[in-house]
């Protein structure tokens, strides 16, 4: 049979690595699709920019078109991420009956549903294996390994970036400044790094995540709680770690009885769970299905070949679908387009969680009763309170930690706000919610 064409827009980090394993690996892949693949044509920013040798195989240009308009290219693998330009093009793809493989979760999670609906009319494939969690393969894993399980949670790390940095400020007892910088060094984290360390980049992979989990359309980015860890300190780590916990930048989502909950924040988890010893730039994700239980998926979330291993495994399963039926194909949200569910999304406010909070007061009589009366107010039962010595420049000042039982997030905020604005507490509160389960 022909080869399988293949016109990449986009020859980054990314591209490159794709290009590597396709080439590295032609023979397995071949023998697995029953055609060779071949990369023809590629678009890049700048065609005068020095390149691996391996990109010599296809012919290249600066102008999007010269792949898109091309009748030769069977499939269009967009690598150039953003939002708007990516959007045009994946769309004009599409639309001229071509199959897309992309990494770009920010594209899936802010315009994925028009662009399903484009796929659904056209009879083609859209496949993002690549968008969510590197080389991990959770999106197969749930779209088809797990297609018979009713999904009933899912905490994930699915940011390297921000677990490479609270990683670092444990092992190192360094500030959060500092370990970004050497991250940025290291090539772990971009020079503007706000979409990682604000949690942004973790929302736009657990909208695709809860969406396939759940057979619900792709929520919008605005509606998802999300807060990022540039507020977490040293003493917050070991306050933590003194409590028997340790602070990771998860993403959750699970099915309740209200409907579907999801949010992105930093979390107290127990050094006992699965995800506390899930260091530096890996991610991990557990998942828990009514039939399998709880099951952990674990591996490197960025990087070329990572991330290229996911993006040659979804040309190959198109290179499939081109050769087989193309009438039998694994739905691109798991679901079948017209069973998409209205399960409702938890509102903010509603959202259960326990808490960590780091406050500081005046250390005088009957501080710690107005305190723990804010809390009762609110119905807000306290595990635990940990008052520790004074350590910084005035000797009446001193931290308090306390731990709370799960309750309502509308309730929590209204009590914060009350603690805040008590005369003996000093600054403002720090809060960190706490995970006990998947």
């Amino acid at each position: 049979m022909k080869p399988v064409r293949i016109g990449i827009l986009g020859l980054g980090t990314v591209g490159c690595g794709t290009l590597t394993v396709l080439s590295r690996n032609a023979q397995e892949i071949s023998r697995r699709v029953g055609r060779r693949i071949e990369v023809t044509r590629a678009v890049v920013k700048n065609i005068d920019k020095p390149r691996p040798s391996i990109t010599d195989s296809a012919a290249i240009s600066e102008d999007p078109h010269f792949v898109l308009d091309s009748p030769d290219i069977d499939i269009v693998v967009e690598l150039i991420g953003g939002v708007n330009s990516a959007y045009d093009y994946v769309k004009y793809a599409l639309d001229n009956g071509k199959h897309v493989v992309t990494a770009n979760k920010e594209l899936l999670a802010v315009r994925g549903n028009e662009l399903f609906q484009v796929a659904q009319d056209k009879s083609v494939v859209i496949a993002f294996e690549a968008a969510v969690g590197g080389g991990i393969s959770i999106i197969k894993a749930i779209r088809e390994g797990l297609a018979g399980n009713r999904i009933e949670s899912l905490a994930g790390i699915i940011n390297g970036t921000s677990n490479y940095i609270l990683s670092g400020m444990k092992e190192h007892s360094s500030s959060f400044d500092e370990v970004l910088s050497q991250a940025q060094q290291l090539g772990y984290a971009e020079a503007d790094p706000t979409f990682d360390v604000k949690g942004i980049d973790a929302v736009h992979k657990l909208i695709i995540l809860a969406s396939i989990a759940y057979g619900v359309p792709l929520q919008r980015v605005e509606d998802i709680f999300c807060e990022g860890i540039t507020q977490i300190s040293i003493d917050d780590i070991e306050y933590a770690e003194q409590l028997g916990y340790s602070i990771k930048p998860l993403a959750i989502t699970r099915r309740g009885l209200d409907g579907v909950e999801m949010r992105v924040h930093p979390a107290l988890i127990p050094q006992s769970n699965m995800l506390a010893n899930v260091n530096g730039v890996m991610n991990a994700i557990l998942l828990k299905g009514d039939a399998v239980g709880k099951t952990l998926f674990y591996g490197a979330g960025a990087g070329a070949e990572p991330t290229a291993s996911a993006v040659v495994a979804d040309i190959v399963d198109v290179a499939r679908v081109l050769t087989g039926d193309p009438d039998n194909r694994v739905p691109h949200l798991a679901f079948q387009p017209n069973a998409l569910s209205d399960l409702p999304i938890v509102s903010k406010g509603k959202m259960i969680a326990a808490n960590y909070l780091r406050l500081h007061a005046v250390n005088r009589a009957g501080v710690l009763a107005d305190i723990t009366k804010i809390f009762g107010d609110y119905g807000i039962s306290i595990e635990s309170i940990l008052q520790k010595s004074s350590s910084g420049s005035r000797e009446d000042i001193v931290p308090i930690v306390i731990l709370t039982q799960p309750t309502a997030e509308e309730n929590m905020q209204s009590a914060q706000q009350q603690l805040e604005n008590l005369d003996p507490v000093v600054g403002s509160i720090m809060r960190i919610r706490i995970e006990n389960g998947s």
